[in-house]
């Protein structure tokens, strides 16, 4: 089958009511699922390294942080963790019915190396790396509408370059050129296939310049990127740098604001909002 065809054939597989979804169907999702999250839920105990999943952009003092000094890193609130979660799940439940659709699904969690660094990609396709990404609604539409290539800010690129450069003498891999991106909007459940052709030597200079970095003895300047909030002057992380685990490494003195919609980290305090303060671990400051 047609790695093109992939999301109208399980479309049309899901809305037959033919007894389609059997035990041995729902045994390979339930094994698939429990793996996951066993490593979701669970430490490994590895000392940190460089993988290929973690080659997008960034700031080279929070990489530096991340090998050298994980215990430094920001706790993930449960919520958080509980919602990171989902991703496997719908990841497990893609690869099924991606099987059940009637397309070749191999390769799943095969262990990859690209100039020393190790990763594991989600699964081949019909002869095509496939990544699966959960995403929101208003997330969904840079895979719908194409425009990802331009606002990559998590790196899902970057990973698959890792991943197709890594499996360029796997037999099971026929698309040398292509690798794809299977994005689902965990709100509507809608899917999109998004195509990108591989930068392979984009990925292995990547990969010199982060070793470099952390072949560092002291972590380098922060390049974390920073916004202007509000008319007063208060200048706050952009969205990628938010995401980060060691902000406070890069910001000894960031202060985090709770708004409705979500944190706000303030890297200059101009004027102090109106709404809870809370320290690096969580705890309501009171002012």
């Amino acid at each position: 089958m047609n790695i093109h065809t992939l999301i109208p054939d399980i479309y049309a597989r899901v809305t037959k009511k033919d007894n389609w979804f059997t035990e041995d169907i729902s045994a390979d999702l339930s094994q698939q699922i429990s793996r996951r999250l066993q490593v979701h839920f669970n430490e490994d105990g590895r000392k940190p390294h460089l993988r290929l999943s973690g080659l997008g952009p960034m700031c080279p003092c929070a990489l530096w942080y991340s090998i050298h000094h994980p215990e430094m890193a920001e706790p993930l609130p449960a919520p958080a963790v509980i919602k990171y979660s989902y991703g496997h799940v719908l990841e497990a439940l893609a690869i099924s019915l991606a099987k059940a659709a009637g397309h070749t699904v191999t390769g799943e969690q095969d262990e990859l190396v690209v100039d020393g660094v190790v990763g594991h990609r989600d699964c081949v396709i019909d002869g095509c790396i496939v990544d699966i990404k959960s995403t929101s609604s208003i997330g969904f539409n840079k895979f719908k509408d194409k425009s990802l290539a331009q606002n990559d800010s998590f790196g899902y690129l970057d990973q698959l370059d890792g991943y197709l450069v890594g499996s360029l003498s796997d037999p099971l891999v026929s698309n040398k050129e292509h690798a794809y991106i299977l994005a689902i909007d965990k709100t509507l459940g809608k899917m999109v296939l998004y195509e990108h052709r591989v930068r392979e030597m984009h990925i292995r200079l990547r990969i010199e310049q982060y070793r470099s970095i952390i072949e560092q003895d002291k972590p380098p300047l922060c390049k974390c990127g920073t916004v202007g909030h509000g008319a007063a002057g208060n200048i706050k992380l952009d969205t990628r740098a938010s995401y980060s685990a060691w902000k406070h490494c890069c910001f000894p003195n960031l202060r985090t604001f709770l708004y409705a919609e979500g944190p706000l980290y303030l890297t200059k305090v101009v004027r102090v909002p109106d709404v809870p303060e809370v320290d690096k671990n969580g705890k309501l400051i009171y002012n």
